[in-house]
This record gives C-alpha cells, structure tokens and sequence, in this order.
C-alpha cells in the first residue's frame, strides 16, 4: 500500500498518486509504503527513480549500514519502532530515504506511531513544516510511544510486586509471576534497543547539517527525552531483577519445606527402626521373646519413639 502526504494550509492530508500525471499536480512530502507488492515498487522506481530497500537489509546493526549516504546522494536511514501489545511486544524495522525533499518510508506492517503522527497531523495547522520534520516527528512521537510503554511496565511490575511481596505464593503462582516478569523485561529491553536506535539515527541526521537551527534544537530535545527513558530503563530493569529474585527465592522456601517435612519424618522414623531392628535379631537368649507383654512393649515403644520427636519438633517450631 503506498499512503502519499502533503501540506494543505499547513495540515497533512493524504494524496492519490497513481501515474506521473498525478505527481505533476502535487508536492508531496511524505511517502509512506506499508508492505509493498512488486507493483508498488516498480511505481516507485518509476516515478521517483527509487529502488525500494529490501526487508533483508533493514536489520543490520552496524551504524554504517543503518545511516548512510547512498550512491544517488539520498540520505539512507534505517530505524526499528515499537509496536506494544497484550500478546506480544516486538520492535518493527523501517527504512527511511530521504530524497528530492520527499520522505520515504517502508516498513512491512502498520504501525501506531506512524497513525498517531498523521493524526496529529491532520488535526493542527503547522504540525509539520516538510519532510525533515515529519522525520523528527516520527522519532519524538516514538519517544512518546516508548514512555507510555514504559509507564505500563511500572504499573503491571506494582502488581507483581503486590502478588509477591504481600500474599503467600504457591508454586503455580510463582510460576505465573515468573511469566508475567519475563514479559515485561523483554519489553523493558526492546524499549531500551528502541531508544538507541533512535539516539543513533538522530545524531547522524545532526551530522548531515540538513536540520534548520528550531529542528536542530527539536533534536537535541528528542535527544534529552531518550536519556530519561534511558534512566527509566535501568531502574525497571533493577525493579525487574528484584522480583524475580524475590519470587525464585519463594519457590525455594516452598521446595525446602517439602524437604523438611522428609527430613524430620526420616529422623522421627528412625528410633522405632531401631527398636525394630533389636528385636528382630535371632538371639535365644533374648528375655522379651519368651514375655508375654513383650509383644505390646515393643509397640508401645516404637510408639512412643515417633510421637516424643514430634513433639519435640513441635515445640521448638520446626514443623511450621
């Protein structure tokens, strides 16, 4: 699908270009291409001598590859937005051109912050003043994006804290914890990946001096917020390490219970063996096999061999 944007009286409204015809009559800023068929990618080497990158190139970590000028003297950036969900978290790679004063971007699936962005656009007159701005927009709005993530972190890591440090925890329930806390670290991560990539991309944009002194100082802003996330980050990731720690540990106090509970009835079972194990010996000159009451004597103190170190045990609390 290609959603093609330029600025009437100062808003973002979406254009129709199919032919060259259509491209004559308008000044589009902002080509946005959302999984491209190979007939949306030949229109855009016609009409705009533009060879779409392919999905492959779009996760290469060098920053050589991420931001560079290409052959044609396009700026090349390539950057990873986040898409936070209830199912699954993960981060979406997209590639940017910046060309003829015209933003491309191409990504394989939609995307919240990019329909935030046209929202907004939309609805206030001098949002966005061309093609540079939609792209420090993308990246602000992003930030933004990222923050609320992060908020949700906080609340769903208060409720966890609540299950674990305040009510008894089963095993099944620790198990459940340890599910939920591992969702959120993974998010927590992605965020952290999210704001570096952005960081990265910005400061190549900087570098290319193609920025007017107000978006050079949107930037730096951008570039501010980034580092707060990044502050954010590393506490939750404290927070994160502490209710795991926290909840594994409850799962070792349940486990060595169950250990005590064998351990003190092995040692309470082992004065009867004892008693057993005398008087099942093969002597003739044993006085209590002859007795009649030898029988009830032997049980009686097999009885009270098992019921003294419970007692015991009882009472100095180990049983609890």
């Amino acid at each position: 699908m290609i959603n093609a944007f330029e600025l009437q009286n100062g808003r973002l409204c979406q254009i129709q270009i199919e032919t060259q015809a259509d491209l004559n009559h308008t000044k589009p800023i902002w080509i946005d291409f959302d999984d491209p068929g190979d007939d949306e990618r030949l229109l855009a080497k016609e009409l705009f001598n533009l060879t779409l990158p392919d999905e492959d190139d779009f996760g290469d970590i060098e920053a050589s590859a991420r931001c560079f000028e290409d052959a044609s003297g396009a700026l090349q950036v390539r950057s990873d937005f986040l898409i936070d969900k209830d199912d699954e978290s993960r981060n979406v790679p997209v590639a940017f051109v910046l060309k003829q004063d015209i933003l491309f971007s191409l990504h394989e699936e939609d995307l919240p912050v990019f329909r935030l962005l046209r929202m907004r656009a939309r609805h206030q007159p001098g949002y966005l003043q061309d093609c540079r701005d939609v792209l420090l927009e993308l990246y602000a709005t992003d930030a933004e994006y990222s923050a609320d993530a992060l908020e949700g972190i906080y609340e769903a890591l208060e409720a966890i804290s609540g299950r674990v440090l305040k009510a008894r925890l089963t095993d099944e329930a620790a198990a459940e914890v340890l599910a939920h806390i591992a969702r959120e670290e993974d998010l927590n991560g992605r965020i952290r990946r999210n704001m570096m990539d952005t960081r990265r991309a910005i400061s190549f944009l900087m570098r290319r001096r193609l920025l007017s002194v107000e978006q050079i100082e949107e930037a730096r802003q951008i570039l501010r917020d980034i580092e707060s996330l990044d502050g954010h980050t590393s506490f939750l990731f404290e927070k994160i390490n502490f209710l795991m720690d926290a909840t594994v540990g409850f799962i070792n106090i349940n486990q060595n219970k169950i250990i005590k509970i064998f351990s003190v009835a092995s040692v309470a079972m082992l004065p009867p063996t004892l008693i057993a194990s005398i008087y099942g010996m093969n002597f003739q000159a044993m006085p209590e096999l002859q007795w009649a009451f030898g029988y009830p004597l032997a049980l009686g103190l097999m009885a009270a061999s098992i019921i003294a170190p419970f007692w015991f045990f009882r009472r100095k609390g180990w049983l609890k």
